[in-house]
């Protein structure tokens, strides 16, 4: 279906039974979240808030809830897009099956916005106090857009040919923002507003931008696309959503479209005024203003997808000139958390549509997966060639060397902390997304002497604390496997095993992998780490099977899911601080070990606090589900 709003989907959704309505007043503050986490974790359908207390409009989520779902939004056009993504892979198709392409006109056509003189969005003027103040958990620093469509133009090269949107924070109440004239927008490095944030500083200009929220659901889902330089997301936006996408310039051109220095929406100051922006004419709202090329604010704290808070931190100021909305317009959010959440669905959707472009972009590479269980960033796994030496009596790992540098500078698979790399030749039918079975092959054939390569003091998730060396820093590693298998591994917990004071409770997680509680981490961790890689070096024929050890703060919960493991160890360590093993060694600036790896995974004291859901507002949310309630039978 190519809807050309959001109110056309919200109706499609309703009529085919995948949308439930809420006629009761629901809270945004911590209520509406409460709901959401709970409907997609059971799987439920898209939800309509119809009575949103402190704010005249309504409010939908969980519209990406589902794979189905996302499929089912986009059914008109995934066709279309599949031939796009097909010709990008092999060219050559067009000319070997040109009657499957006999579309590709129109299709080409569709990437091209058509520029409107009216439209919809310019109809109403509010404010931002008037918008839905959701806030997701109790220690959030205000109200954030969570599902923000962050639209700028290059200030040297104007037009949405240079254009970026992005999906990056945006904070609208709290902390010290002025009320109804400030946001505080959180963009993580290796975005594309940064690019044109730098150009504008270099020119002294202030830096146009506008926030769309809502408008026809492709927007959404271009906004978090991995795109090749050179397509725009307003053209992958027209290819999703099956017909041209239509925007609009409002009056004004070459100015700001509303307000004046006298009445205080403009800069005082001498500096270039900004053109106006462009602004996609379905939107449901578009909150316009610039960021002044000097300004920064503290933004946050904020439940992210990590499955902690980010903290406060300055983050450039945007400056709020009109907040525009359509009739009948709804807010669309979603909620982010400890995967998995509804981020999770728009990767796998994401994944269906990029995957088969990847080996072109990095020959050699067949697959990659940022495991979402893990936080997303902190894990990737990657399957790629070894092809160095194929006459070498001993293969060991080479090209996937080379493939792990390249993939280690792609866009957001830069922010990875950790990367295993297997060879495709050693198992041509290793499934990547099963994750246990990558696990095993990778424990069964990595060398811990010579298979593991850091980088130090390097980028990370901005999000990310767990280096404790400030936003942005933080370290990576390389774990390399390809050959024949070495070991065998452990199915159960070495029988004998020992472990020092303040060790406990050792669990088998998976074939190979134990988790250990250890005492909280504090200013002895590292000697408590050097404490138990000595004990284990004493015991080294028994863990021959079991290479790798982690450290936890609670290895019951580690080992009772793996995805508990996953996102425990991958979000609680720091490669170059927190990897450790028995009998190390450095050899020419190479790290190693003799006996199996030790990560210690606990909490540590630098780190912000894991999200918890509010008990008191969890148990009004209860009689939503209850017997009688507009949810009951969806989850609880």
């Amino acid at each position: 279906m190519n809807y050309p709003n959001l109110s056309a989907c919200v109706a499609d959704l309703e009529r085919s039974g995948r949308l439930v309505r809420i006629a009761q007043e629901i809270d945004p503050v911590l209520e509406a979240a409460e709901v959401q986490r709970r409907v997609y974790r059971a799987g439920g359908p898209a939800v309509l808030f119809e009575r949103v207390k402190g704010s005249p409009f309504p409010m939908v989520s969980n519209l990406f809830g589902t794979t189905e779902r996302t499929r089912f939004l986009f059914r008109g056009a995934l066709d279309g897009v599949r031939k796009l993504v097909e010709l990008k892979t092999d060219p050559g198709n067009a000319m070997r099956r040109p009657w499957r392409y006999w579309d590709l006109p129109l299709l080409a056509w569709r990437l091209r916005p058509k520029f409107v003189r009216s439209a919809p969005v310019l109809a109403h003027r509010t404010t931002l106090s008037q918008l839905p103040q959701l806030k997701c958990w109790p220690l959030d620093g205000g109200a954030f857009v969570t599902l923000p469509q962050v639209y700028t133009e290059h200030p040297d090269r104007r037009g949405w040919m240079k254009s970026n949107l992005g999906m990056y924070r945006v904070q609208f109440s709290g902390n010290d923002f002025e009320p109804d004239r400030e946001c505080g927008l959180h963009y993580q490095i290796h975005r594309g507003i940064g690019v044109h944030h730098a150009a504008a500083r270099r020119r002294g200009e202030a830096l146009p931008v506008n926030v769309v929220v809502g408008g026809p659901p492709a927007l959404a889902v271009a906004a978090v696309m991995p795109l090749p330089e050179g397509l725009p997301e307003l053209a992958f936006a027209g290819a999703l959503g099956g017909r041209r996408l239509r925007m609009v310039r409002p009056a004004g051109s070459g100015q700001w479209a509303v307000g004046s220095q006298q009445d205080g929406l403009l800069p005082t100051d001498h500096s270039p005024l900004p053109t106006f922006l462009p602004v996609p004419a379905d939107a449901d709202f578009v909150i316009s203003g610039y960021i002044d090329p000097t300004r920064t604010k503290p933004e946050g704290p904020f439940g992210d997808h990590l499955g902690y808070y980010s903290l406060a931190h300055d983050f450039p100021v945007m400056t709020v000139t009109a907040v525009y909305h359509r009739p009948g317009a709804i807010w669309p959010f979603t909620v982010v958390g400890r995967p998995p959440q509804e981020d999770t669905s728009f990767g796998e959707f994401i994944h269906e549509l990029t995957g088969p472009v990847i080996p072109t972009v990095l020959p050699g590479l067949h697959a990659v997966h940022a495991v979402d269980a893990a936080g997303v960033h902190p894990l990737l796994l990657a399957i790629g060639s070894e092809r160095y030496v194929p006459y070498a009596a001993t293969r060991r790992p080479q090209e996937l060397l080379t493939l792990a540098n390249a993939i280690l500078g792609q866009g957001q698979l830069s922010l990875a902390k950790y990367l295993f790399i297997v060879a495709k030749e050693d198992a041509p039918d290793l499934d990547i997304h099963d994750i246990p079975a990558f696990l095993r092959h990778v424990l069964e054939r990595f060398d811990p002497e010579a298979d593991l390569h850091f980088q130090t003091r390097t980028t990370i998730d901005t999000l990310d604390y767990s280096a404790g060396m400030g936003l942005n820093a933080g370290s990576k590693v390389v774990v390399a496997a390809a050959g024949p298998k070495r070991r065998d591994l452990a199915t159960e917990v070495p029988v004998g095993l020992k472990l020092p004071a303040g060790f406990a409770d050792p669990r088998l997680v998976v074939p190979g992998v134990l988790a250990v509680t250890g005492p909280k981490s504090g200013p002895g961790a590292e000697r408590d780490i050097a404490r138990l890689c000595d004990q284990l070096g004493t015991l080294n024929s028994k863990l021959e099977t079991m290479p790798l050890v982690t450290v936890v703060d609670d290895s019951d919960f580690a080992a009772r899911h793996l995805n508990n493991w996953l996102w425990a160890v991958f979000t609680r360590s720091d490669p170059a601080g927190d990897v450790r093993g028995v009998g190390e060694f450095v050899d020419r600036k190479h790290w190693g070990c003799r006996g199996p790896v030790v990560i210690d995974a606990r909490l540590k004291p630098h780190m912000p606090p894991p999200l918890e859901e509010d008990a008191a507002v969890s148990k009004r949310v209860d009689a939503l589900f209850a017997r009688g309630g507009p949810l009951h039978g969806i989850g609880g």
